[in-house]
């Protein structure tokens, strides 16, 4: 039986390790795992299980036949010319091959259809958990990591069931089965195997201790390698290379770490043959020893050929499960932290969530009259970005916000989408508090578009079907004429079905922010938040979709932050944020004339950020 690999903590397949990786121990030290917790996730496969586990156990004792077999032919059926016997006896040896094959495709079939059930509902599970998590997580988070537990850590669990833990029911099996045989055909060899086998051992694993370093080493290198391709092949990463001139320097140093492979690759095969040429010196000197202590007269004690053949062909089964058993403290280590980082997202807790007791908002009641009371907000532990915002927003008008960089803007209208939730205070549509409706339902009534617009590798239409699902082409076509990019849409090659490219570099920044709007657009919302919505837009464009937006913001209640004039002085509110707050509030002629902060930014005052094209 081959000693079976398993996934290094970061999803990866390595070498077998002879002891625990330390970032496997750190994780387990930090999340520790309940061993009840991963039961309850196969216990709706306990009876699977068990059936595993009796397959197991029996190829394993069915294998154990094949020396006695092999002694009673050798023993008997050769020196007696007994053709029936002999035929008997390699017809059985034939039906073990046949009975351990068959069992281990059906064991093999079931114990991956365990692992990928439980898998797949590990992964679903997660993957909608962290869809509940706030933007705040994902600003905290790298993006790679969160990919790298919801596909390599997962991947990596399905060994736990097909690898580590029916290895180690197999191994347990097969070392307990055949030192038992070795026992009944010759005790006297059975301790000389116990004398001879630790050292090997102890030689095995120190050979191999040296290639898991060099292994070790080998995986960071060819980590670092990925992510220099990575970086620098992505459009993005071409596109700074290009604009930099830095595409010599990439080069030289992705040779430099393609180098170092070279050397880690020829240090690994070494060792490995290394690994290899000791195990071959063992396996040669164990059946030689045998064979030296069945011709001496001290120990031979009337050993038959059969009965040494048997066992050394026992002998040869016992040496690989053997070690494989040494490394369970390993293999156990790894499949824990594997569990560990797993649920350490599937704990994290759900800032933002549905509430337990919603209320039943009805879309075509909702009037939009938003109100903020008191509101105060932080991230983390840091100071507040809004202090004690008390603002109205009636129905069907519109509000705009304005001030310098960093001043609560984006902040203050990402609280209305409850992209983030006040640290004190609350925002109200009709007087509800919106933490008390359903998600769904404020999706449905607060349409936003910001300044990053974000499109799918997918095409136009499936872009725009996104914010709708049961969308017409009709209803697809009004959106996109509103937003002033359904002329753009039909002169490409395949149309609405032609696909975006990556981050949608096939589009240009106004363009991009053309279609986001249409997205919006075609969810038809109550209320509209337009965080710089034509920040990306020249000025004929601008004044473009401008016209389009001041048409589809009649009738609803509308939330614009914008920097330029022609966005601004029409709105029936303007709302002048400063360190959080709000130090002016009137319409454009009023703080105009009043001369204060609002005016100062119209003009592009000292230290202001311009409203004014």
């Amino acid at each position: 039986m081959d000693t079976p690999t398993i996934p290094d903590s970061d999803g990866r397949n390595g070498r077998r390790a002879t002891r625990p990786n330390p970032a496997d121990q750190r994780q387990l030290q930090e999340s520790p795992v309940s061993l009840g917790r991963i039961a309850r996730l196969f216990a709706p496969y306990r009876t699977r299980l068990v059936l595993i586990v009796g397959l197991i156990i029996t190829s394993s004792l069915i294998g154990l036949a094949q020396p006695f077999l092999v002694r009673h032919a050798i023993d008997v059926a050769l020196p007696r010319q007994d053709v029936d016997l002999l035929l008997w006896l390699v017809g059985g040896m034939i039906g073990v091959a046949v009975a351990s094959a068959a069992i281990g495709v059906v064991q093999t079939w079931q114990s991956t259809a365990v692992g990928q059930q439980v898998m797949h509902r590990l992964r679903t599970d997660l993957f909608a958990h962290l869809q509940r998590q706030s933007v705040g997580f994902f600003t905290r988070t790298r993006g790679g990591e969160v990919q790298s537990r919801l596909t390599h850590d997962i991947s990596g669990m399905q060994s736990v069931v097909t690898s580590t833990a029916t290895s180690i029911a197999a191994n347990v099996t097969v070392v307990i089965g055949t030192a038992v045989a070795m026992a009944a055909l010759s005790w006297r060899l059975a301790l000389l195997s116990l004398v001879v086998l630790p050292p090997a051992i102890w030689l095995t694993r120190q050979v191999a201790r040296m290639r898991h370093t060099i292994t070790a080493e080998r995986q960071r290198r060819l980590a670092d390698l990925h992510v220099q391709v990575e970086e620098s092949l992505s459009v993005s990463g071409v596109l700074l290379s290009k604009t930099l001139g830095a595409a010599p320097a990439m080069t030289h140093r992705f040779e430099e770490t393609s180098t170092d492979l070279v050397g880690l690759e020829i240090r690994s095969r070494l060792a490995g043959r290394w690994r290899m040429a000791t195990m071959n010196i063992i396996f040669a000197t164990i059946p030689a020893l045998i064979y030296l202590a069945a011709g001496l007269p001290a120990t031979a004690s009337g050993m038959t050929i059969g009965t040494l053949v048997a066992f050394t062909a026992l002998q040869g089964t016992l040496f690989r499960p053997l070690m494989a058993l040494l490394n369970v403290g390993v293999d156990i280590t790894a499949s824990l932290a594997l569990f560990s980082r797993i649920f350490e997202y599937q704990d994290l807790p759900v800032e933002i969530d549905d509430p337990v007791d919603p209320a039943d908002v009805r879309r075509e009641q909702v009037r939009g009259d938003v109100r903020f009371e008191a509101i105060s907000f932080a991230y983390d532990d840091s100071a507040p970005v809004l202090d004690g915002i008390d603002l109205a927003v009636p129905e069907g008008t519109t509000l705009a916000l304005v001030g310098e960089t960093g001043s609560g803007k984006s902040t203050l209208a990402s609280l209305v989408a409850r992209l983030h939730d006040p640290t004190s205070g609350r925002v109200t549509i009709d007087g509800n508090d919106i933490r008390d409706l359903r998600l769904t339902d404020l999706a449905d009534l607060v349409g936003v578009v910001t300044q990053e617009t974000y499109l799918l590798h997918a095409s136009v239409k499936d872009n725009l079907l996104h914010a709708r699902p049961d969308a017409t082409d009709e209803q697809i076509e009004e959106a996109c004429r509103a937003a002033r990019i359904h002329h753009v849409i039909v002169a490409l090659p395949r149309g609405y079905d032609t696909v975006v490219g990556a981050r949608g570099h096939r589009f240009s920044g106004g363009e991009k922010q053309r279609l986001a709007i249409a997205r919006t657009l075609l969810r038809n919302p109550r209320i509209l938040v337009l965080d710089e919505a034509t920040s990306a837009l020249d000025n004929e464009t601008e004044r473009t979709i401008q016209s389009a937006l001041d048409e589809v913001s009649r009738g609803r209640t509308t939330i614009t932050i914008a920097h330029r004039l022609s966005t601004v002085r029409n709105a029936d509110q303007i709302a002048v944020l400063d360190n959080g707050r709000i130090v002016e509030l009137g319409t454009h002629d009023e703080l105009l004339v009043a001369g204060g902060r609002y005016a100062a930014l119209v003009r592009g005052g000292p230290a202001t950020e311009p409203v004014a094209a």
